[in-house]
């Protein structure tokens, strides 16, 4: 599909083995999330291998591909348990539609229902502008694509949750790796679940310094770009 990639028609709610919902494209043949567990993946590899790597006060978080918004809601838990203090951005330029996202009951299967409204707020904002902090945690939606940012030095962690190569490849080249190594300060990382030999002679490629760790159920390794200077 490469760069003439939209997203597809046939997004239903489907099921992951650790009882979680994620949205299913049957044309696409592939899920937002790993069919062996919606939560189980993006608490594996985002919250443990990304956010609990952070030892700042305040932690800037970019994500690359919003999607569902589990890894926000995950990270936002983690606020609310007064675990860390969130400045988190999200790149997304295809946002969900608002009865997809009542589909899926994030919140519901969280055991916090009461995140529902603000979530739902939070992820059909495409104006760009910050939402005040609740719960330690304070967010923006860019409706934009990752080719187009251009900060830098400006996030601790980096979520890369893209659709995989072979299903968005341009959102695996070495100018988008590139974005993300100016976009972290020094110290920083970016975890993504994909593994692949491709994706991590590009990341290499880009200046990262990348550790292959162990990866979530159903997948044997992810991969840890970390930016040294």
């Amino acid at each position: 599909m490469g760069s003439l990639y939209v997203p597809p028609a046939d997004l239903v709610p489907y099921r992951t083995a650790d009882g979680s919902l994620t949205l299913r494209s049957v044309i696409l043949g592939e899920q937002y999330h790993s069919k062996f567990g919606a939560v189980q993946e993006s608490t594996h590899v985002f919250i443990k291998a990304g956010l609990e790597h952070a030892a700042r006060e305040v932690v800037d978080v970019l994500e690359v591909g919003l999607g569902t918004g589990l890894n926000l809601l995950l990270t936002w838990i983690r606020c609310l348990e007064g675990k860390n203090r969130v400045r988190y951005t999200a790149l997304e330029p295809f946002p969900l539609r608002v009865d997809q996202l009542e589909a899926l009951g994030h919140c519901a299967d969280l055991a916090w229902p009461g995140l529902h409204e603000p979530f739902i707020a939070r992820m059909t904002d495409g104006h760009g502008e910050w939402h005040d902090a609740v719960g330690g945690l304070a967010f923006r939606l860019l409706p934009m694509h990752v080719a187009e940012l251009d900060d830098e030095n400006a996030y601790d962690i980096v979520y890369f949750d893209a659709f995989a190569p072979d299903v968005q490849m341009e959102m695996w080249t070495e100018d988008v790796f590139q974005r993300m190594y100016r976009a972290l300060r020094p110290d920083g990382v970016l975890v993504t679940y994909c593994a692949k030999g491709m994706v991590r002679r590009v990341m290499t490629s880009a200046g990262f310094i990348v550790e292959r760790l162990p990866g979530p159920p159903g997948k044997r390794e992810m991969l840890r770009a970390m930016k040294l200077v």
